[in-house]
């Protein structure tokens, strides 16, 4: 009996769908346990966060028990800098002896703890799959990819540790696979409790300084925001700017991935601004003026999701 072409050829990519789908599902579940390692397991190590044409060299320390989560970073190279993360609070140790407290309201999330709670989601706007094996750090490591199903994004890449899932690299690569930025551990130890005083967040004596504003203000509330869509809004303060009179409008989007920033400061008569799209080093920018106000939105996005973004803003 003749097997028609046509049903093999249906038969076929019914088969080469499944493989898809499944090869999805295994990657999001790999994810998942991604996520639950960054924030369960203890560690020490040092990284690389390659950005543009600059490196930077940061030292992280992990330490989880019955209390919650304790997340430092250290700033190896240049002015000497510390961010400290006891569960909810963030604190920002800065070189000239100032402790800065960070928004409550921002996401903070530091390298290894670079997957979102929720990575069902991510497969509405990104195609998960299964890269190959590779070495990161002398461990054997298991590639996840995510390709991005619209122009508002970009590809991520991310090596997991075959023993923990913890992530070891990620990468970022533009629409053209140019990188964009990396993070990348040169060493780590997995397992061992870091000490508890390394986490000290040394208050006393010192003056916090808040690293935003009160977003409850005439001005916060007075824009209409539309980012490309999977894009939710994650901060949104009045924020102090070195160079000018006033706060500025700060407002955050996140798709769990891909950040981008709007902020929206009236424009000051006689103070000369770029206009337009334009790249320093990893970060695309775009500015425009309206209603009187400078837009700005920034990220390392693709320059379409900063127009859609910067070009959708009203003065309600």
């Amino acid at each position: 009996m003749r097997i028609p072409f046509s049903f093999l050829s249906s038969l076929f990519v019914s088969l080469v769908l499944s493989a898809h789908h499944a090869q999805a599902a295994d990657a999001l579940d790999m994810l998942e346990k991604a996520n639950e390692a960054a924030s369960r397991l203890n560690y020490t190590g040092t990284y690389f966060y390659h950005h543009g044409e600059h490196t930077e060299v940061l030292r992280v320390s992990h330490r989880a028990d019955k209390r919650g989560e304790m997340h430092k970073i250290e700033v190896l190279d240049g002015p000497h800098r510390e961010f400290i993360r006891i569960n909810d609070e963030v604190y920002c140790h800065m070189a000239d002896g100032k402790t800065v407290r960070i928004d409550k309201n921002a996401v903070q999330r530091f390298f290894p703890a670079v997957v979102p709670d929720d990575t069902v989601n991510l497969a509405r706007y990104y195609i998960p799959k299964l890269g190959g094996t590779d070495k990161v750090a002398g461990r054997e490591c298991q590639v996840i990819i995510l390709e991005p199903r619209d122009q508002f994004r970009y590809t991520h890449m991310l090596w997991l540790d075959r023993q923990t899932m913890l992530p070891l690299k990620t990468r970022t690569v533009d629409n053209h696979g140019a990188p964009v930025s990396m993070f990348v551990f040169s060493e780590i130890e997995i397992g061992r409790r870091p000490d508890k005083a390394i986490f000290d967040v040394r208050m006393a004596g010192k003056r916090i300084q808040a690293a935003s504003l009160s977003s409850n203000t005439q001005d916060s509330g007075g824009w209409n925001v539309s980012p490309p869509p999977g894009y939710s809004s994650v901060l949104e303060a009045m924020r102090p700017m070195p160079g000018k009179k006033s706060p500025v409008l700060h407002r955050v989007y996140s798709d769990g991935m891909s950040n981008l920033s709007v902020f929206i400061e009236p424009i000051v008569e006689g103070v000369s601004s770029l206009e337009g799209l334009s790249t320093e080093n990893a970060i695309n920018i775009y500015s425009r003026r309206m209603a009187g106000h400078k837009v700005t939105s920034m990220g390392e996005v693709p320059a379409a999701a900063l127009l859609e973004t910067a070009n959708s803003v009203q003065k309600k």
